[in-house]
């Protein structure tokens, strides 16, 4: 019996009992997500409304598959699987505006494929899936192939914009005087945030993109934490390249340096490969003269005044919540 939409997908045969069908149609591949993100409601009495929301969404998208999961940030919201980033702000997009949401996204990663050093194999589409380094043997990522049609003039430009996101140079094949289409082996994780915006720019508008999915193969993948006064905000968590991994926490520290609005307290932001430190910046207080109102006397006043201020925002530093904008979120998914 079908007793809801959520038991049948599209490409199904739906038949009778009395008169069932003698053939059945052999239906639809099963489309395979391959980025994934968190989206959560800002509002926690929403995450009903965002629930059914999805499940409305899923009826007409077949390739959107989403899952509950839980953030200490956040508190209650989805785990959501896309083809691409497009496909994700359509879906953001969609949710924000036919059913009045509003959402928090969060940094968006590829599935990566972790072999355990017990032999099992997992799949991790969320940093906070991925085993400690003792128990990992071996971390694959997606690659695809890419094919980009460009104008002559801009070749090599984009050619070194695709070695610097570890592309691996394939073909190369001239259209035209004017056209050529480049073929490279690439890291999903690289192409899915801005490099289309790049070679759009790198072009100036006449270049394109497409990809296809081509497998995993073996990479160096840590886990990159950001800590906002010693404590993990794990809506910023990514899972990068070893080798990138220091560019991309300084950029982080920086940008959230400049997004969040200084506090009653000093903030520290830090980025971290498990206990090591690897980016740090710092907010300052807002300032607040408390010896304003001391006209002459003893210094030693003014001395007190001072340290029981110190003594405050040491407080507040232990036990105050940091304040981070929506902005901050959305800014980070373009680093």
């Amino acid at each position: 019996n079908i007793k809801s939409a959520n038991n049948i997908t599209v490409g199904d045969t739906i038949t009778t009992v009395e008169n069932p069908a003698k053939l059945t149609l052999s239906g639809y591949k099963e489309i395979k997500p391959l980025v994934f993100c968190g989206i959560y409601p800002v509002n926690s009495a929403d995450f009903s409304n965002l629930r059914v929301a999805m499940e409305k969404l899923k009826l007409s998208d077949a390739s959107f598959v989403y899952e509950p999961e839980g953030s200490i940030s956040f508190g209650h919201g989805f785990r959501c699987g896309f083809l691409g980033l497009l496909h994700m702000e359509i879906v953001q997009e969609r949710l924000e505006r036919e059913h009045k949401l509003n959402l928090i996204i969060t940094t968006p990663n590829v599935a990566y494929s972790v072999k355990k050093k017990n032999g099992k194999i997992i799949k991790v589409d969320n940093p906070a899936k991925l085993p400690e380094p003792p128990e990992i043997e071996e971390v694959e990522e997606p690659y695809v192939k890419t094919f980009m049609l460009i104008p002559t003039e801009s070749l090599n430009s984009v050619c070194e914009m695709a070695k610097d996101r570890r592309g691996i140079y394939d073909t190369s094949e001239y259209l035209s005087d004017s056209k050529v289409r480049v073929t490279f082996d690439m890291p999903l994780s690289e192409i899915i945030v801005d490099f289309y915006d790049k070679i759009k720019s790198a072009t100036r508008g006449y270049g394109s993109l497409d990809y296809e999915f081509e497998g995993y193969f073996p990479a160096k993948i840590v886990k990159l934490d950001i800590l906002i006064n010693k404590k993990i905000c794990d809506a910023f968590s990514l899972l990068v390249h070893k080798d990138k991994a220091q560019l991309k926490a300084r950029a982080l520290v920086a940008k959230l340096r400049e997004l969040i609005p200084r506090q009653l307290f000093e903030v520290s932001i830090q980025a971290s490969i498990g206990s090591q430190i690897i980016a740090s910046e710092k907010i300052r207080s807002v300032g607040k003269s408390v010896t304003s109102k001391c006209y002459g006397g003893d210094i030693t006043r003014k001395n007190k005044l001072r340290e029981k201020q110190r003594a405050g925002k040491k407080r507040m530093k232990q036990f105050g919540s940091v304040e981070i904008p929506q902005e901050a979120f959305l800014a980070v998914l373009k680093i």
